[in-house]
């Protein structure tokens, strides 16, 4: 038995093969391109380990997906391999259409085929879990209830309209060709191994380095923040007992603006990691909004608590003290991953617009 995970070199990808291979014994095939955000050395603790295999492809190279499960005859397949960040689709929404979308039709239609081969347990037992995001929903007004399942799908940017277009033909695999999908819809996930382009990490990596903190807007977008090793716990339990055919949301019941989060991240520095400067807040800059801004998102994990019995074990508080000690322990992985790329890529993207608070 073993499970094949795509973008298993990711940030929530490679959390997810080490909670895995921590958790069990059954062997994990991991299928990763190796773009920008994909990273072996966050695998570098299972490198070794006979339960794991790499595979460096495309989920968009049909002939290597369909060999891949003909060789190794997963039992399930974790479908994690997505770009992700907004501003990057804002920018070039191309690629995303393409990994997002024509990778997730070439992914259900190898499981397809292979799904159709199987037989007796081996059929029945099959899994294909999709990972998605709170995205698709769009956004929500400050009084508006969170997000459950049966929200309609409001996608503001090409990054969440790739997602949502993958989610429906997931869907739509399902109830056409019978395939065993099931799909999970997770809030902003936070936590090690993550890519300094996100919110938090770009915080930490900025702030350690004297350089500023760059808060689009007026910083009071509110997002739902969930520690990536609930997630992980949260996936696991989905394949494992999630219902064919159905969605589970996966929030953190943690409604945080972000300017709050940057505001929290910097007094956590000033304590754990002081600098002979002043407090780091001095450090936050107001950007140009990005355009399309979804104001708020929320999600309503009611589903997955009463069906399957899953809840996050992690405060916003115990989680974000976690993150911000990993990021400091691990210097190293941070220097490599701040590539010359990624450097002209925050100096063109954040320009400096408005007052510091």
């Amino acid at each position: 038995m073993t499970i094949l995970v795509t973008g298993g070199a990711g940030f929530i990808g490679a959390n997810f093969v080490l909670d895995w291979l921590s958790a069990g014994d059954e062997p994990v095939i991991t299928l990763d391109k190796l773009t920008y955000a994909g990273n072996l050395e966050s695998l570098a603790a299972v490198a070794d380990d006979h339960r794991f295999r790499f595979v460096q492809g495309d989920i968009c190279d049909a002939a290597l997906v369909a060999t891949l499960l003909a060789e190794q005859r997963p039992r399930a397949i974790v479908h994690f391999a997505a770009e992700s960040h907004v501003d990057r689709s804002i920018r070039g929404p191309g690629e995303f259409m393409r990994s997002n979308v024509d990778g997730t039709f070439t992914l259900l239609e190898g499981a397809r085929a292979y799904w159709h081969g199987l037989v007796g347990d081996d059929k029945s037992g099959f899994r294909f879990l999709h990972v998605s995001t709170d995205e698709v929903y769009g956004s929500l007004e400050p009084g508006d209830a969170s997000f459950a399942e049966s929200h309609p799908y409001r996608p503001n940017s090409p990054y969440a309209a790739s997602k949502a277009a993958s989610d429906h033909l997931a869907r739509a695999w399902h109830h056409t060709y019978g395939l065993p999908v099931v799909t999970t819809n997770c809030s902003n996930n936070y936590g090690p191994f993550q890519f300094p382009e996100k919110l938090i990490p770009l915080v930490i990596v900025n702030a350690l380095a004297g350089e500023s903190l760059p808060v689009y807007g007026d910083g009071r977008q509110v997002r739902d923040w969930l520690f990536v090793g609930d997630h992980c716990a949260a996936i696991r339990t989905v394949l494992a007992a999630g219902r064919c055919g159905e969605t589970y949301n996966v929030g953190g019941r943690n409604e945080i603006a972000n300017i709050d989060i940057v505001q929290t991240v910097c007094r956590l520095l000033d304590e754990l990691r002081p600098s002979a400067d002043g407090p780091y807040e001095r450090l936050i800059r107001f950007v140009a909004d990005r355009p399309g801004h979804d104001r708020r998102y929320a999600i309503d994990a009611s589903k997955i608590e009463r069906e399957l019995g899953w809840r996050p074990a992690e405060t916003f508080d115990s989680g974000i003290h976690r993150t911000v000690r990993w990021y400091l322990d691990h210097g190293d992985w941070i220097a490599h991953v701040k590539s010359g790329a990624y450097r002209e890529w925050m100096s063109r993207h954040y320009r400096q617009a408005g007052p510091t608070p």
